[in-house]
């Protein structure tokens, strides 16, 4: 029998950097970005709500237009067949319009009823997660509104493009909302609770401008100053927390 002299390790003059793992860090980062969502949720409601009761926001056409077509588009995901291949095909032209926006390229897009795909030289958390976040067919509308009106009068259709907007931001937010669960890959790939928390924000952030474009009484000036008073008030509140669990900390004095 041959004897085998086990090999020499070689011990590295450098010794290894300690590397995090990127999900990790990205958790970190999903819980600091908790309170921002709290603060901006707090705000939102709290600016509908005063639009909604004391400055009669409800009362504009606007308000019953946009109202009108989430109601059509609730009506059209919970009693007909659901146009899956149209939210396939809006959730891989904005991944695709992410790819271009951080300069990369597209080299295969596939669209079909049973989903889709494309293959590109360039990807990150932005272009993973843009299509729960992106409303593609509420800023096509628009789009092509803001285009009509250079070459025609458009303000008799105001009306109507809230409408198509409550439509549209509606099937973005069910398709969003009913997509998430089927063990989506764009979210496991940078970390489920870290898109989830990211989602959530971006979304809101959307949703308050909005708001804000379409309440004549909020402006984003007086937006950020409640969302300013509101990070006041929390780092007021966990200031108290801290205070409160130091004294109840603190040894006694003999």
């Amino acid at each position: 029998m041959r004897n085998v002299a086990p090999m020499a390790r070689r011990v590295p003059l450098h010794p290894m950097p300690l590397t995090v793992p990127t999900r990790w860090v990205k958790n970190i980062i999903a819980v600091f970005l908790l309170p921002w969502c709290a603060i901006l949720t707090q705000t939102f409601f709290t600016a509908f709500a005063r639009a909604t009761i004391h400055q009669h926001l409800w009362a504009g056409a606007e308000f019953w237009f946009f109202s009108l077509g989430v109601v059509l588009w609730l009506i059209a995901f919970v009693g007909l067949p659901r146009p899956v291949i149209l939210y396939v095909f809006g959730h891989e032209v904005t991944h695709v319009l992410w790819v271009w926006l951080m300069g990369g390229r597209v080299s295969k897009f596939r669209v079909s009823g049973d989903g889709g795909h494309i293959i590109t030289n360039r990807t990150n958390f932005l272009i993973a997660l843009a299509p729960y976040f992106f409303p593609l067919y509420s800023l096509l509308a628009i789009l092509v509104y803001g285009i009509a009106s250079l070459f025609v009068n458009v303000a008799p259709y105001g009306q109507l493009l809230y409408a198509i907007l409550g439509i549209t931001w509606a099937f973005h937010l069910t398709f969003t909302c009913w997509m998430i669960p089927k063990n989506q890959t764009d979210l496991s790939d940078h970390g489920t609770f870290f898109s989830l928390v990211f989602i959530y924000l971006m979304n809101l952030v959307l949703l308050s401008g909005l708001l804000v474009i379409a309440s004549p009484q909020i402006t984003f000036a007086s937006f950020g100053e409640d969302v300013v008073q509101n990070l006041r008030s929390f780092s007021q509140w966990i200031s108290a927390l801290l205070n409160a669990y130091t004294r109840g900390h603190q040894a006694p004095v003999q």
